[in-house]
């Protein structure tokens, strides 16, 4: 008897846990010669309020981590994702746009970005904190602390690539994501959530939504749990997202869509990435006290 094929059921995930949307709203995921792939949940308002507060939930735990034991979990997550790294190819070019050999560029780009961050987790302090020289019988020092719940607006393209590269920087000091994932192509993001599922990062630190920019823009930038947003958008949406931001005081930083070329870049990478969402605190202390 002929079998019956069990197609893949994909699913965001939010707080260490899959979820289909609360809407039961999808869309489907075509090859570029239009031939079905799967359904990926449309996430909703509600869904994206959950995230946060699943992140806000973990964020505390992740950033009480100390910073050497933050590296050995994103190091952990570089391992397993090197384990399975055909499957992350074979993700990246399901729809057909990128050939096998520059999904497999992007892939080991990928691994090698969580790597690099994973080794600046214990080290960013003391090239971002400082003792300052002041006049006076004082020490001085700057020291930086995470701000909390950020939110991400994945690239459509490097789909894996651009969604790491935001990402890592941001949990590297401590923070926690509420991430959509590329619009046109979610499929490695959710590979990837099943990787976080079974890595050594707790649930909630990374939630990955899938679904449109257009419908969850609002949410993001004008929730009062989210602190900062990265995002990546069209320049015609960049001043909606900024106007909603002001109001809640939020650190935005917005990348154009057109950037796309610049994520294999090793100027792609940089300490300065994770400083973008950092607060810093200054602490004075008496000489011989």
């Amino acid at each position: 008897m002929a079998r019956i094929p069990i197609t893949k059921t994909p699913k965001a995930y939010v707080g260490g846990k899959f979820i289909r949307s609360e809407s039961g709203q999808v869309y489907p995921l075509k090859t570029k010669s239009g031939e079905f792939l799967c359904n990926i949940p449309q996430c909703t308002r509600k869904d994206t309020r959950n995230a946060v507060e699943s992140a806000g939930k973990a964020g505390s735990g992740w950033s009480g981590r100390t910073a050497y034991n933050r590296g050995q979990i994103l190091y952990r997550m570089g391992e397993m994702m090197e384990a399975r790294a055909e499957e992350l190819v074979q993700a990246v070019a399901i729809k057909g746009d990128n050939p096998l050999a520059a999904a497999r560029k992007e892939v080991a780009a990928t691994i090698d970005r969580v790597i690099y961050y994973a080794g600046w987790t214990d080290k960013y302090e003391q090239v971002l904190g400082n003792t300052n020289p002041v006049a006076g019988s004082f020490f001085n020092f700057s020291v930086t602390e995470p701000i909390g719940v950020v939110g991400v607006f994945a690239p459509d393209q490097p789909c894996l690539l651009g969604l790491i590269s935001q990402v890592l920087p941001i949990i590297a000091s401590g923070n926690s994501i509420v991430a959509l994932a590329s619009s046109t192509n979610p499929y490695p993001a959710i590979i990837l959530g099943e990787m976080l599922a079974t890595s050594d990062l707790p649930g909630g630190v990374i939630n990955l939504l899938t679904g449109y920019r257009d419908e969850l823009l609002e949410t993001f930038a004008s929730h009062e749990q989210i602190r900062g947003l990265d995002l990546v958008l069209e320049t015609s949406t960049r001043q909606r997202a900024e106007a909603l931001a002001a109001e809640s005081v939020k650190r935005v930083k917005v990348r154009d869509q057109s950037e796309s070329r610049k994520w294999l870049s090793e100027d792609a990478q940089s300490v300065y990435a994770i400083r973008s969402f950092l607060e810093f605190k200054t602490t004075w202390h008496p000489v011989g006290s």
